[in-house]
């Protein structure tokens, strides 16, 4: 087996990937603090075609070189915004017909392999600060918590990590669906 070239994978132009239809899912980063994980969150939101990256409260915003060090130009390709306050931006998503589920673990959580995403419905999944993780206000007004089950010793996961894990799971779950 040869490792295939960038030439083999024929990737998209950033111009092609913008127009492309995306899932719908957008992901909303409640004060995450390393730049390096948002970073990460961008690449996870490009290579999986997510709508969306909203940047709330401290969160980092581009342009800087440790978002970039992670991103490796997918802050190019995904749609951003900056909005200061989570909470407002939960309930816009809600008036904007969004879904909007929180990734914690939580009383009356859904564990991720039991989610299943509504055809043609729209969602907004939220993370939070890799310390406290996402406000319990913003909790309080979602529509529901998704848990990422764990079994070892510790209890939570790094935020890239959990992305990636939350992103595809609800990209293979939605394209399934078209199946």
């Amino acid at each position: 087996m040869r490792k295939l070239s960038m030439d083999d994978l024929n990737r998209d132009s950033v111009e092609e990937f913008k127009n492309k239809k995306k899932i719908p899912l957008v992901l909303v980063l409640d004060n995450v603090r390393s730049l390096n994980n948002v970073g990460s969150v961008f690449r996870t939101a490009d290579a999986f075609m997510a709508e969306k990256v909203y940047l709330c409260g401290i969160t980092g915003k581009p342009p800087h070189r440790d978002i970039e060090k992670t991103a490796l130009g997918a802050t190019e390709s995904v749609a951003w915004e900056h909005v200061p306050d989570t909470l407002e931006l939960v309930m816009e998503l809600k008036a904007q017909g969004y879904q909007v589920g929180s990734v914690e673990q939580a009383e009356r959580s859904i564990k991720l392999h039991e989610f299943r995403p509504e055809p043609g419905q729209k969602y907004a999944l939220v993370l939070g600060n890799e310390v406290f993780g996402v406000e319990q206000e913003v909790i309080n007004h979602s529509d529901f918590v998704l848990e990422i089950p764990q079994f070892g010793t510790k209890h939570s996961l790094n935020i890239s990590v959990a992305t990636g894990v939350v992103v595809w799971d609800f990209l293979s779950k939605t394209l399934s669906q078209h199946v």
